[in-house]
C-alpha cells in the first residue's frame, strides 16, 4: 500500500468510528456534507484563515505537568479512569489512539465559526470540502488531505524509552510510519519536572544482543534499558528530529512536537519513575505472528540509533530565514526550529513591538501563539493567561494556502511585548535540508 492508500485506509475507518457514536448519542456533529455550506461561508468570511478550538488531550499513563495553561480545577476534565490531561494537539485531522474509553474524536482540531457562537466544524470536514483551497494541489495529490499535527507534550515524568514504527513496519499493520520533532519553548518552561534530559538511541558500541536481552525480560524484570542509551540536557529554544526507528524517552520538559499523522509505538523501557508498563506495549504494532523478540529489534533503525554524530544530525538550534539584520529592519523574526525531515517542518515567527507585517509562506500551516497580542489577518490573536476547558481562545489558527502564499497581516499593538508565534507545515518548498 501507498501512504496515500494508507492515509484513506486510516480515514475510512475514523469516519466510521465518528458515524457510529454519533447514532449512539457519544458525538455530535455533522458530516462534510451538512457542513459544506458553513465551512465555505467561514473560509470567505476568515479570507483563508481558520480558528480553532483549543483540543485537549488526557493519557492513562504519566503525571500532568501543568504547563499547559490548563486551569488547575480541570485536569481531570475527562474523568478520574482517563487520567490527567498531558496533551494539547494542533491542527489535527486525525483522532488519538487512546483506549476503548476515548472519544471518537479526542484531538482532533475544529474550526470556530464566529466569535459569537459555539458553533463549529472539523478541520477534517473543512479539507474534505475544500481539498485543494486548504492544503494545496501537490498535497492532495501526494497523501489525499493534511498529513500532519502537531501538539504540546507535558508531563511530569519523563516517558518510557520507546521508538516509532517505520513506514514499511507500520504498513504491515496498517497503519503509518511517524517521524516526529521537537522544540522547547521558553515561553512554558518555568521548570523542569523530574528529568531535564531525553535519552537517543543506544551507545555506539553497544552490541544487539545486550538490546535483545534486556527487552526479553519486559514481562519479569526491570529492562534499565536507558543504561545503553544516551542522554542529552535540553536547552530551551531549541529542538531535535526523531526519525523513525529511532528509539528516545523524552525529558519531562514541555515540548512542542510537529509529526506526522500516526500514533505506532513499539515500547523497550517497563518501569519509569516507579510506573509499571504492561508487556503487550513492546509488540502491540506487530502482526500476530511476527512477534518474537527478533521482530521488536528490527523495528529500530540500528544505525541511525548508533550513529556517533548523533548531535550533530539531529539537534536542531533555531536558523533565521533570512539575514537577521534585514528581518530586524522589516519588524519581525522568522527563523527555521524544526528542519531536518522532509516531510514535517516548523518555523518560530516573533513580531517586534508596535509593528505591523505581512508575512507569506509557500505552504499551509497550523500555528500557536506563545506570547503577546494583536491581530492576525481579519483575527485578533493572543496567548491567554489561562485557559478553562471547553473555553474558547485566540491563540490557535489554520492559515490555508492561498491565504499563506497571498501573506497575513499581523499588527503588534503593544509597546513592550512581542508576538510569538509557532507554526507548523508538512512539507514546504522553502525548506532546505542540509
Amino acid at each position: 500500500m501507498t501512504e496515500k492508500d494508507l492515509i484513506k485506509k486510516a480515514g475510512d475507518a475514523l469516519d466510521a468510528k465518528l458515524e457510529e457514536a454519533k447514532k449512539t448519542g457519544n458525538l455530535v456533529v455533522k458530516d462534510a456534507t451538512e457542513d459544506e455550506a458553513v465551512i465555505r461561508s467561514t473560509f470567505k468570511k476568515g479570507e483563508g484563515v481558520f480558528r480553532l478550538f483549543p483540543a485537549f488531550v488526557p493519557r492513562r499513563f504519566g503525571k500532568a505537568g501543568h504547563r499547559l495553561k490548563l486551569h488547575p480545577d480541570d485536569y481531570f476534565a475527562f474523568g478520574m479512569a482517563r487520567g490527567s490531561i498531558t496533551e494539547r494537539w494542533f491542527a489535527s485531522t486525525i483522532a488519538a489512539q487512546n483506549g476503548e474509553t476515548a472519544k471518537a474524536d479526542e484531538g482532533m482540531a475544529y474550526v470556530c465559526v464566529d466569535y459569537d457562537s459555539d458553533e463549529k466544524f472539523s478541520l477534517r470536514n473543512a479539507v474534505k470540502v475544500l481539498g485543494e483551497e486548504i492544503v494545496g494541489k501537490e498535497l492532495m495529490e501526494k497523501y489525499n488531505g493534511w498529513p500532519m499535527y502537531s501538539k504540546f507534550f507535558d508531563n511530569e515524568n519523563p516517558l518510557f524509552h520507546h521508538l516509532h514504527l517505520g513506514f514499511e513496519d507500520a504498513a504491515r499493520v496498517g497503519k503509518l510510519g511517524k517521524p516526529e520533532n521537537y522544540y522547547f519553548p521558553k515561553q512554558l518552561n518555568n521548570y523542569f519536572g523530574e528529568a531535564n534530559y531525553t535519552y537517543f538511541g543506544f551507545d555506539p558500541d553497544v552490541d544487539p544482543e545486550e538490546i535483545k536481552d534486556r527487552i526479553r525480560h519486559f514481562a519479569d524484570d526491570d529492562t534499565r534499558i536507558t543504561e545503553l542509551s544516551r542522554a542529552y540536557r535540553v536547552e530551551l529554544g531549541t529542538g531535535w528530529y526523531t526519525p523513525a526507528g529511532v528509539i528516545h524517552a523524552p525529558a519531562s520538559v514541555l515540548t512542542y512536537e510537529p509529526q506526522w499523522n500516526s500514533d505506532v509505538n513499539s515500547v523497550y523501557e517497563n518501569i519509569v519513575s516507579g510506573e509499571v508498563y504492561p508487556p503487550e506495549m513492546l509488540d502491540e504494532e506487530l502482526p500476530e505472528d511476527k512477534k518474537d523478540i527478533e521482530d521488536v529489534f528490527k523495528l529500530l533503525d540500528w544505525d541511525k540509533n548508533v550513529d556517533p554524530d548523533f548531535h550533530k544530525n539531529r539537534f536542531m538550534a533555531p536558523k533565521p530565514v533570512r539575514p537577521m539584520e534585514d528581518m530586524i529592519a522589516d519588524g519581525y523574526i522568522e527563523e527555521w526550529i524544526c528542519y531536518k525531515c522532509e516531510t514535517v517542518c516548523a518555523k518560530r515567527l516573533t513580531v517586534l513591538p508596535g509593528q505591523t507585517v505581512t508575512i507569506k509562506d509557500s505552504a499551509p500551516y497550523g500555528l500557536i501563539c506563545l506570547e503577546g497580542h494583536g491581530t492576525f489577518g481579519k483575527w485578533e490573536i493572543e496567548s491567554p493567561a489561562l485557559i478553562h476547558y471547553g473555553q474558547l481562545t485566540h491563540d490557535e489558527y489554520f492559515v490555508t494556502e492561498k491565504a499563506a502564499k497571498e501573506g497575513v497581516v499581523i499588527t503588534n499593538p503593544s509597546t513592550t511585548d512581542p508576538i510569538v508565534i509557532l507554526k507548523h507545515f508538512s512539507e514546504n518548498p522553502d525548506l532546505v535540508i542540509e
